[in-house]
């Protein structure tokens, strides 16, 4: 069974799109409403998942093109191939760290393949200097009919379900 279960649930469109999605790091799914910001676990900025890191490195989860790589290293958007807006966020409370903790081995309007590596976070230096390492995956530009379904559990890296 795949992470996401009709992930973009709604209008017929959607339904009939096929969009492959795969986990951006190897450890635990989890629902947005549990991420501890609730910029994020009220859905304002979009609804996604979030995932609860075991290794720290994190992988595309599109195949898409890297539209912004944050200077402080704690965020990038990527509009995948099937024009989808996604945010991944690295923690919470990570923009104070200015890049610190972070290693990233893409740049802005590089081409990517679900399962490319992104980002490597050092997850103990996070949890003791931000208020959480979970990363964060916000579809930004889904309509309203649309919404995210997963499937909660441990998952591995770039793997489809």
């Amino acid at each position: 069974m795949s992470f996401l279960k009709n992930l973009f649930r709604g209008n017929k469109e959607s339904e009939v799109k096929k969009e492959k999605i795969v986990p951006l790091t190897n450890g635990k799914l989890v629902n947005i409403t549990e991420v501890p910001d609730e910029v994020f676990s009220s859905k304002m900025m979009g609804d996604g998942f979030a995932m609860k890191t075991t290794d720290g490195i994190i992988v595309s989860p599109v195949d898409g093109k890297i539209v912004t790589v944050f200077p402080t290293k704690h965020a990038i958007t990527i509009e995948s191939v099937d024009k989808r807006e996604i945010l991944i966020h690295l923690g919470v409370d990570t923009v104070n760290l200015k890049g610190e903790g972070f290693e990233v081995f893409v740049e802005e309007n590089q081409n990517v393949k679900c399962g490319d590596k992104l980002v490597k976070m050092d997850v103990e230096f996070i949890e003791k200097n931000a208020k959480s390492s979970m990363p964060i995956v916000v579809f930004t530009n889904l309509s309203e009919e649309e919404s995210v379904k997963l499937v909660e559990g441990n998952v591995n890296a770039g793997e489809l379900g």
